[in-house]
C-alpha cells in the first residue's frame, strides 16, 4: 500500500470518505491511511482503496470478505523499524496483500479484529 507507512484514522473519517462503498449495517472497526491509499476492516470485510495515476482520478476498491482470508500476519515494528507490517493471504491469490502501518498503530487491535472475524467469534 504505497511508499509511505499508513497511520491510523478514525472510523468517522472512513465513513465520510467511503461510506458509499459500505452496505447497510456495516461498521468500520479499524482503519489506516497513507497520503493516497486507505485500508480498513469492517464487521464484514477487509477493504483496500488504491488511488492510481498521477491525478488520482482512477480508484481501485478491493473488497475481501473474511471467509476468503486463509491466513494473516501482523508484525510489530522493531527497535529500528519505522513501521509494522500487515499481510493478508486470500484464497484466490498466492501472494499476500501487504499494508505497512505506522509503528504507532495498534497492531494488537488489528490482530484481534482479524482473528475474531475470521474465526467467527468477533
Amino acid at each position: 500500500m504505497g511508499l509511505f507507512s499508513a497511520h491510523e484514522v478514525t472510523p468517522a473519517e472512513i465513513m465520510e470518505r467511503f461510506g458509499q462503498h459500505l452496505v447497510e449495517g456495516e461498521e468500520v472497526l479499524v482503519a489506516f491511511r497513507t497520503v493516497r491509499d486507505t485500508a480498513f476492516l469492517t464487521n464484514y470485510r477487509f477493504v483496500l482503496v488504491d488511488v492510481q495515476g498521477v491525478t488520482g482520478s482512477k480508484v481501485d476498491v478491493q473488497s475481501v470478505p473474511y471467509r476468503s482470508i486463509v491466513r494473516f500476519s501482523v508484525e510489530s515494528a522493531g527497535t529500528l523499524d519505522l513501521d509494522a507490517d500487515l499481510k493478508i493471504w486470500v484464497s484466490s491469490r498466492s501472494a499476500p496483500i501487504e499494508v505497512k502501518v505506522s509503528r504507532k498503530a495498534d497492531a494488537a487491535r488489528v490482530q484481534q479484529v482479524l482473528a475474531g472475524r475470521i474465526l467467527g467469534i468477533g
